[in-house]
């Protein structure tokens, strides 16, 4: 048995489902709200490219380094975007959540706090996880402040990390969450659902 199994994880605003070409067609109609593929600092697949996206993702899980969701809205069951246990690390009990985005109508909603605090619960509760990771371009900073707001520290910046389709060179901000952090990030996480509701 793998040390991390797909899974489907439910909340009160979005269920994570692991993901499958059925949800191909919502998926292409969630990266249109907001046209999510033109943001030059991040990969997210256009619309003509969400079965190869599909496709890639369900090889990395076949290869046990990742493990793919559809975020799905528990009201009215549309697929609202994708996020992945990644760079799994059984051995060391690591693991990074990433390769997330959330069409732009759920943006800033309690949808990426509760799917978080789902994918750590299971992380480091069911799996015993000493850290969690997260990545993101330097100049994605609109996510570098909702990781930050989850309470994860900033390790360091790997420069000149990647090369992006367009040429330029993507400086990866790398940030964790480790385990005797876990329960004041739990605290905070569920605090900010709670304070969403009222």
């Amino acid at each position: 048995m793998a040390w991390i199994d797909p899974i489907i994880l439910q909340g009160e605003y979005a269920s994570l489902e692991p993901l499958s070409f059925e949800h191909e067609s919502g998926l292409q109609d969630a990266v249109r709200d907001g046209d999510l593929w033109k943001l030059w600092y991040t990969f997210i697949p256009e619309p003509g490219k969400m079965h190869q996206e599909i496709e890639r993702r369900l090889a990395l899980q076949a290869a046990g380094v990742m493990i793919p969701f559809t975020v799905i809205d528990s009201k009215n069951g549309k697929p609202l975007g994708m996020t992945t246990y990644m760079n799994i690390d059984a051995p060391n009990r690591r693991l990074e959540i990433g390769s997330t985005w959330y069409r732009a109508s759920s943006q800033r909603t309690a949808v990426n706090t509760e799917c978080k605090l789902m994918l750590l619960t299971h992380a480091f509760e069911r799996n015993d996880c000493i850290a969690v990771e997260f990545r993101t371009s330097f100049f994605n900073h609109q996510s570098r402040r909702g990781i930050e707001r989850l309470g994860a520290k900033l390790d360091g910046i790997l420069r000149n990390h990647t090369i992006m389709p367009n040429g330029t060179y993507r400086d990866q901000c790398v940030y964790s969450i480790i385990e005797s952090e876990w329960p004041g990030v739990k605290a905070h996480l569920t605090f900010q659902i709670e304070r969403h509701k009222s």
